[in-house]
């Protein structure tokens, strides 16, 4: 089963090059590349959704878009330079899959999303885990 999730990167600081991270390793493309300004960022992706809701207590997650290891899955949106753009900064900024769950799943006819802030405390681009992370909710059609 696949699932859509819809990632709303917060007014990360202006000039600055954000990507999704498709790959693991060394070989990975950043796709979805924007620049950032005065407005929010949004990364659209699909992600595989695996196990059985009968037997498994919580979903897995696969694709090439899924990160990490089996209990602790995220997605990667590259910043800088790891996006492609000659930059200050080199960042990563993890956006966590945990918290979704099979009911919650079973709710997303229209996907999941999530908004992340996309300034960290000294005005650099956030980077890192997501903290706070707020978590996945039902998207709204």
């Amino acid at each position: 089963m696949n699932l859509d999730l819809y990632i709303v990167l917060q007014k990360p600081p202006a000039n600055v090059d954000f990507g999704l991270q498709k790959g693991h390793g060394s070989k990975y493309e950043t796709i979805q590349i924007q620049r950032s300004g005065m407005q929010d960022l949004h990364f659209n992706l699909t992600i595989e959704v695996k196990g059985d809701k009968q037997k498994d207590d919580l979903p897995g997650f696969a694709g090439p878009f899924v990160q990490g290891v089996p209990l602790n899955k995220f997605i990667y949106i590259d910043i800088g330079t790891f996006a492609g753009q000659e930059s200050l900064w080199s960042r990563r900024l993890k956006i966590p899959l945990t918290g979704i769950t099979w009911d919650l799943i079973d709710q997303a006819a229209s996907g999941l999303e999530t908004y992340v802030p996309g300034t960290a405390k000294g005005g650099g681009p956030n980077c890192a885990t997501v903290k706070p992370f707020e978590g996945w909710k039902v998207k709204t059609p």
